[in-house]
């Protein structure tokens, strides 16, 4: 299991104890650090079932300052969120093939049945 996280962000914070609670070996990335390339993007993206510009944070600066009423194809979105992963909303959840965002935290616990 993965958690692409944000020590900053409570969400993160609250989802990652969910996860640490349950037992389950977990891998912590912190994706402001290390953030994921386009292929791994876009199978993060396949797994949770959505679009690139679904992720985006659109309350960020930047997204005020570079993207907002903007029209980007997927391929573009995938770009600037790799570009820019502080765009990226958060936490993200991987175990399998299966994802989930933690957005409530208590998401996640589908992805420990």
């Amino acid at each position: 299991m993965q958690i692409y996280h944000n020590p900053r962000c409570a969400k993160s914070r609250e989802t990652l104890a969910i996860l640490e609670g349950s037992g389950q070996k977990i891998e912590i990335i912190e994706y402001l650090k290390v953030p994921p390339n386009a292929k791994e993007l876009k199978s993060i993206l396949e797994k949770l079932g959505m679009k690139a510009e679904q992720l985006v944070r659109k309350g960020e600066d930047i997204y005020k300052e570079k993207f907002k009423g903007k029209t980007l194809s997927e391929s573009q979105w995938i770009e600037a969120l790799v570009k820019n992963p502080v765009l990226i909303e958060r936490p993200i959840v991987v175990r399998g093939e299966r994802a989930v965002l933690g957005r409530p935290p208590e998401n996640v616990k589908s992805l420990l049945k």
